[in-house]
């Protein structure tokens, strides 16, 4: 378990137990809640679980002295007196978090592009820094290299485009390394020097009670290098915001809504370290003709009534070349026929199918003698079952 864990954790209060009590008082109020909560008595019931899981992490920590001491200390600090501003609004002896960050006032917002101290860190990220002697996430030291921020971008896609796949030009307005200094912040022709204060190293070590902090260094605002004379281009800071072009490849079968990952196509990392990724949501314009469900393409098609009854071979378009289907004779309205393979291709390079549905179409009006003809071709053909239509009805007389 981890220190910042103990912070978020009030165990005194999950044993019920006052923070005075003695060791037995915790001893048997911890027994007494694992008789309780043990799986064993309360089979299937999750709450009880976590419950029982809570109390004895609980006891883990109030029943060691060593471990004891070192939560109540750090609840103290940290609980009651270590985020209140007294400091700064004439209070008495409260610890302000500017005084342990060096007045850096982005850790609640993660940061923004220009801040060179966190490369972007948020709040947590700093408490990880704190409890580790100044190493942040994967033991990288704030001060040293840092990975880029990700960017988001959205593209709108064919309909076409997006089942066949497509390469499309990408122009990105974003954060990037300034050209006149490449990155360094320095007025071309100086380097940056090392800073005196950290070495270097862009943290300041610093001890409080029992624990050791580490800072970003106030003079090279964890840098690690200091500017004296700034790239006229960039204010010193190593990146402006430009425009880049790059082609993006979408594979076929993209869907509306789909996130595509670009690794390192992000914003550039800060003092050589890796650029971020680039996220790009893809939406795709619906088409005139075709629908999708899935890796099936969707086709509606009228077809007329003597079509539907005789029967006939129809000619229908696919993203490609035509296909005929043959629409067998009595086709009701709404059957679906099958193109096999002229659907959206999957990644094993098999394709879906062209599912396509047949709707006989009714005339709105016919001509004198095309009524003649329905009409000896309604005497000459059965009527449609509606025996239980016919029956229901009859129980109204």
């Amino acid at each position: 378990m981890s220190s910042k864990d103990w912070l978020e954790k009030d165990f005194y209060a999950v044993l019920g137990v006052s923070k005075s009590a003695s060791a037995d008082e915790i001893k048997k109020a911890y027994r007494k809640l694992a008789r309780e909560l043990h799986p064993d008595r309360n089979p299937g019931n999750a709450d009880a679980e976590e419950k029982f899981k809570a109390a004895s992490e609980a006891y883990d920590v109030l029943s060691d002295d060593k471990k004891r001491k070192e939560y109540d200390e750090m609840r103290s600090l940290f609980g009651s007196g270590a985020f209140r501003r007294g400091a700064r609004t004439g209070g008495g002896g409260g610890f302000d978090p500017s005084d342990l960050f060096g007045g850096f006032s982005g850790a609640g917002a993660g940061g923004g592009p220009g801040d060179r101290r966190f490369g972007g860190a948020g709040f947590s990220d700093i408490f990880s820094t704190i409890f580790s002697g100044g190493s942040g996430p994967g033991g990288a030291r704030r001060g040293g290299p840092q990975r880029g921020r990700d960017v988001e971008a959205e593209v709108t896609l064919d309909f076409t485009h997006a089942v066949q796949g497509t390469t499309l030009p990408l122009t990105l307005r974003s954060p990037g390394v300034c050209d006149t200094c490449h990155g360094n912040g320095a007025k071309p022709g100086t380097v940056p020097r090392t800073c005196p204060q950290c070495s270097g190293s862009g943290l300041i070590s610093r001890n409080q009670g029992s624990f050791s902090f580490s800072e970003p260094c106030r003079e090279c605002q964890g840098a690690g290098t200091i500017v004296d004379q700034k790239c006229p281009e960039c204010r010193g800071t190593g990146g402006v915001t430009k425009n880049r072009t790059i082609n993006v490849r979408f594979p076929a079968g993209v869907a509306d809504g789909q996130r595509i990952r670009l690794s390192g196509r992000g914003e550039p990392g800060e003092r050589g370290g890796p650029a971020g990724d680039l996220y790009v949501q893809v939406k795709v314009r619906p088409d005139d003709l075709f629908g999708r469900s899935g890796d099936d393409l969707t086709l509606t098609v009228p077809i007329s009534f003597a079509e539907a009854v005789l029967g006939t071979d129809l000619r229908v378009p696919t993203l490609d070349t035509p296909v005929t289907l043959r629409v067998p004779p009595g086709t009701p309205s709404g059957r679906k026929l099958r193109a096999r393979g002229k659907g959206v291709v999957r990644r094993d390079g098999q394709a879906g199918d062209l599912i396509v549905t047949v709707e006989v179409q009714v005339p709105s009006s016919v001509t004198d003698e095309a009524r003649d003809a329905l009409e000896k071709f309604a005497k000459l053909t059965p009527q449609p079952g509606r025996d239980r239509i016919d029956a229901r009805l009859r129980r109204f007389g």
